[in-house]
């Protein structure tokens, strides 16, 4: 075929995609310049740029980053059929962006061979379009895998551990890293090192489901975090044990120690901070600002010591402005008003629900103090949040 018939069935495939796009002086001037060299030879293959800008309608900021990586397309029927079955599967354009975005040489895979068969796992798995757009454009990694040699490998292993497909494809929706992961040198040996801790399954499988990247850290660490909680006196029967494990591999031996003197400077003793850690190690992975001001407010009541913190130390988790100071300001007229002879524990103000506060300690005095005066407070409350 002459030079200038594949120029001329080039051009005409770019200008059925710019039809209406633009006047017909600034197409035909964008087609001469993808279609020829700048000394006048054609170019083999078809432009990213406008591939992706006009012909699916990615954002100029997204076309112009993955141009700069792969600037002409050598087979872009292909790449247009990549686009389009992953939007009739259920993939919004952002999502495509993103994916493209994370390897723009994703548009020169094979739609039937690679693509396809992946998407059919996890369709197989019950999981719906929508769900798998978000799985995979979260983490694109997953569509440049293996099937054979990663993805499924990666699913039996989960398979092993939860039971069902539908466990699996559960598990998936809260976190794609188990398909990236290498399991057989991660999870598999820290789930059985767990075990062979003495800790129960359905206690490691709440790390599953609700800290999933802590399973996939390298064994190593998840050993030395328990060998930690042990030091640090967490019973291994304790329901804690699992949640300290957790809070300690999250941090750096350096990350730790400067939680242990922050604790330190907002004056806890060491056996304080080592019986608050036993019964809530997750507060230990808080904003240490939080719990200086939450600590403050509290102690200034004058109705709260040190030691009911200690007793009690997810009460520093919890809001002042929405939990604490409505609460407290309606307890106070209830005292002043001889109402109450005594305020509740710190235990009761942060633990029960508003419905169970309101019953006990509002319901029963709306006619003396006045459904005004209680709705302020908590109004008042709310407003300052």
């Amino acid at each position: 075929m002459s030079a200038l018939v594949r120029k001329n069935l080039t051009c005409s495939f770019w200008k059925n995609i710019a039809h209406g796009r633009k006047s017909h002086v600034s197409s035909t001037h964008s087609l001469l310049y993808f279609c020829t060299s700048t000394d006048g030879q054609p170019l083999s293959g078809v432009s990213v740029f406008d591939f992706l800008l006009h012909k699916h309608n990615f954002s100029p900021e997204v076309v112009s980053k993955v141009a700069s990586v792969l600037t002409r397309l050598k087979n872009p029927e292909e790449s247009d059929s990549i686009l389009s079955f992953l939007k009739e599967t259920g993939f919004s354009n952002a999502q495509l962006e993103k994916i493209v975005k994370y390897r723009p040489r994703f548009l020169s895979a094979r739609l039937d061979d690679s693509i396809k068969p992946k998407i059919k796992i996890f369709q197989d798995l019950g999981l719906s379009s929508d769900e798998i757009a978000k799985m995979i454009s979260s983490n694109p990694a997953i569509l440049h895998l293996s099937a054979n040699n990663n993805i499924i490998p990666s699913l039996s292993v989960l398979k092993g551990l939860l039971g069902s497909n539908h466990e699996v494809g559960k598990l998936l929706k809260l976190s794609a890293w188990f398909v990236t992961s290498d399991l057989e040198k991660t999870m598999v040996p820290n789930v059985e090192f767990l075990k062979s801790c003495g800790i129960p399954m359905e206690r490691i499988n709440m790390l599953i489901y609700n800290y999933p990247r802590c399973l996939l850290l390298h064994p190593e660490i998840i050993k030395q975090s328990v060998s930690k909680a042990q030091e640090l006196g967490v019973d291994r029967d304790s329901k804690m044990f699992i949640y300290a494990v957790r809070i300690i591999a999250s941090m750096s031996k350096e990350t730790w120690e400067l939680k242990m003197q922050a604790f330190r400077n907002l004056g806890f003793s060491e056996s304080d901070i080592l019986a608050m850690f036993k019964k809530a190690p997750s507060l230990f992975s808080g904003s240490m600002e939080k719990i200086r001001n939450v600590k403050d407010y509290l102690l200034a009541t004058g109705k709260i010591s040190m030691s009911c913190i200690v007793k009690n130390p997810m009460s520093l988790a919890c809001s002042i402005e929405n939990r604490y100071k409505p609460r407290l300001q309606i307890l106070e007229i209830l005292e002043s008003r001889n109402l109450i002879e005594n305020w509740p524990s710190l235990g009761t103000i942060f633990t029960y629900t508003d419905d169970k506060f309101f019953k006990k300690y509002i319901g029963p005095y709306l006619d003396e103090v006045g459904e005004g005066c209680i709705t302020e407070c908590l109004v008042r409350g709310k407003r300052s949040a």
